[in-house]
């Protein structure tokens, strides 16, 4: 067993879930192998996650940013640290520790919750809007 990983929603989901992941739990430990069990709160789902990337792939290929054409990680940064200073966020810079420049420091989409998440992407529409981006649903964006 590489992982497992189940979605509980409600309290018969979790009921269901917990039995699944005892059986399995069972074997691997019968097996002598040792688990680790977490339990966190859902984070972004993979429709969200495509939405983010395909939302920021649209704004790379068509805004140039500084007088050139920025690639997607970069173009998630910037849209990143806007967002979080439009919510009153933090974020640091701070000397690089190479002595050479700045490096901005932020929250990584990876880390944030459902409900942050689909801010982002309302933040970057708003803002794509405003610089004439046209959309494509996440779908489109890998073909």
């Amino acid at each position: 067993m590489d992982s497992l990983r189940i979605e509980l929603n409600n309290a018969q989901q979790g009921r269901t879930g917990f039995r699944e992941a005892w059986e399995a739990a069972r074997v691997e430990l019968g097996a002598g192998r040792r688990l680790v069990l977490t339990l966190r709160p859902a984070s972004r789902s993979d429709d969200m996650n495509a939405r983010l990337h395909a939302t920021i792939a649209d704004v790379a290929k068509q805004v140039p940013w500084a007088g050139a054409k920025r690639d997607v990680e970069t173009w998630k940064r910037l849209l990143t640290a806007a967002w979080l200073r439009a919510r009153g966020e933090s974020l640091e810079i701070l000397p690089a520790v190479d002595g050479k420049g700045v490096d901005i420091v932020f929250q990584r989409t990876s880390k944030l919750s459902q409900r942050d998440c689909g801010e982002l992407v309302e933040f970057i529409y708003a803002w794509g809007v405003e610089q004439g981006v046209r959309f494509t649903a996440p779908e489109d964006a890998t073909s």
